[in-house]
């Protein structure tokens, strides 16, 4: 027997729920064991129940705010689900800590058995999911929990959806056929065909039909709307294939406007939580940074002092995220008269594009030769990253005059905060022309990731030991 989407999904709310309430007692005897008494005693576990009462309750505001229970169970991959609940207990972890602080809790409720907790109702929602799917997938084997759809097009994005389904038998969907758009010649053999769209009730009431999935042209859209009111009268699901525009690598999200729907498309990273968590590190890393290398900064400002007049740091506009300019904090490695010199120098130029670059530059000072070398002159602009200007990791920030002579795709690299370090940085630096470099930025927008970030943090350290590429 078929179970409706809002069935499953309130059984999975229900047993999210179980497995969250059974992590309490789990955690509380997994805490005693492992500590016992002697560091720490704990109230009756009947005392934490307000607390389990209140991770319930916040449980479902991060589940709803991640979609954990919004897209369809059947077509989401395993590891995309996994993904939402884990943003959503970290949040919801996030968000026990701090009531515990406004609440002054953390005296009275031990922070093993609150981690302890919170990782437990991980592991248990994983292997509840887990679980549900390798039943789902036993039960649509024997031809049970199945969904029958049927398509509203004939073009290839209705075939593309064919296909698509039918290379994931696991999700359980049976085509029972094509319904043609009425002034459209077939193009499926007749066999596939259940009818036209003006026949489209006739079709509902002579077929068991679960779901109606329109992809037809987005110029015909609006040929199909009278069809998708009559399958929402018959209480039958409908979907619709976006096809507005040419993907390509960009992001679709549907998401709301005061109740206005509405679709966003992005080629940048969008995902709220993991960029919530890179600005996180960006702050405690560059204050870190800032206090560690304090000693090294201000030995850095008294050798430039004594070599050459003129101020510690240089002060540059540069063009930040979506062209917002800012002015980036560096030691001064250069004379003070150095931009009065640059246009005699522009005809030693050598590197291709915008940006000026030689060796051996004539207005670079001794002391800021080592600086360079070494990447101290860098070291100041953890405060531009402190204040939210710049990032540990992104594309360097260009100067306004470089950023007028981009090319139009070249400009997309400005669409992140720009970085400290990048993929640049460790890759040759001075050694990259124009083109390679703008083509690594645009490949880190495209596949960014925190992990891809650790990554390039790691291989900067020998980048800057071995001075790879520096002028």
């Amino acid at each position: 027997m078929l179970r409706p989407n809002r069935v499953v999904e309130a059984g999975v709310r229900v047993v999210d729920g179980a497995c969250i309430a059974a992590a309490m007692p789990v955690a509380y005897a997994a805490r005693d064991a492992l500590v016992g008494e002697s560091k720490g005693w704990l109230y009756p576990l009947a005392d934490y129940w307000p607390l389990l009462a209140l991770a319930l309750l916040l449980w479902q505001g991060t589940a709803w705010t991640f979609g954990v229970y919004h897209s369809s169970f059947r077509t989401k991959s395993l590891g995309s689900e996994l993904w939402h609940i884990t943003k959503a207990a970290t949040a919801l972890g996030l968000s026990l800590a701090a009531l515990g602080f406004v609440l002054h809790l953390q005296q009275d409720i031990s922070r093993l058995l609150v981690g302890l907790f919170l990782a437990v109702s991980l592991a248990l929602l994983v292997a509840n999911r887990v679980a549900a799917r390798a039943l789902a997938r036993h039960l649509r084997r024997k031809g049970r929990n199945s969904r029958i759809y049927a398509v509203v097009g004939s073009c290839d994005l209705a075939r593309e959806v064919v296909d698509s389904v039918a290379a994931h038998p696991e999700w359980g969907m049976q085509f029972a056929g094509h319904i043609l758009e009425d002034d459209v010649v077939r193009e499926v053999p007749k066999s596939a065909v259940l009818g036209r769209v003006s026949q489209l009730g006739q079709v509902l009431d002579d077929n068991v039909i679960d779901e109606v999935i329109f992809a037809v042209p987005r110029e015909r859209l609006g040929d199909v709307e009278a069809a998708v009111y009559l399958c929402e009268e018959q209480g039958v699901s409908v979907r619709v294939c976006l096809d507005l525009f040419d993907q390509g690598l960009s992001r679709f999200t549907l998401s709301d406007l005061d109740g206005l729907p509405v679709l966003s498309h992005s080629r940048t990273p969008t995902d709220d939580l993991a960029l919530a968590v890179k600005r996180t590190f960006d702050v405690l890393t560059s204050g870190a940074a800032l206090l560690a290398l304090s000693p090294i900064l201000l030995a850095t400002a008294l050798a430039i002092k004594i070599e050459s007049r003129g101020p510690v740091f240089f002060r540059q506009v540069r063009v930040g995220l979506n062209g917002r300019p800012f002015r980036i904090l560096k030691f001064r490695s250069m004379h003070v008269d150095a931009e009065a010199k640059l246009d005699a120098l522009r005809k030693l130029n050598e590197a291709k594009g915008p940006v000026f670059k030689i060796r051996d530059d004539p207005r670079v000072t001794r002391i800021g030769r080592l600086i360079r070398r070494t990447s101290i002159d860098e070291l100041p602009q953890f405060w531009n990253v402190l204040i939210g200007e710049m990032s540990v990791v992104g594309p360097r920030p260009p100067i306004p005059a470089e950023v007028r002579q981009y090319k139009r795709w070249q400009r997309r690299r400005l669409s992140v905060r720009p970085g400290i370090t990048c993929t640049w940085q460790v890759s040759g630096r001075s050694n990259i022309d124009f083109d390679q470099w703008m083509e690594l930025d645009l490949k880190y927008i495209d596949t960014w990731s925190l992990w891809k970030d650790i990554e390039i943090c790691f291989r900067t350290i020998p980048a800057v030991f071995l001075a790879r590429g520096a002028h």
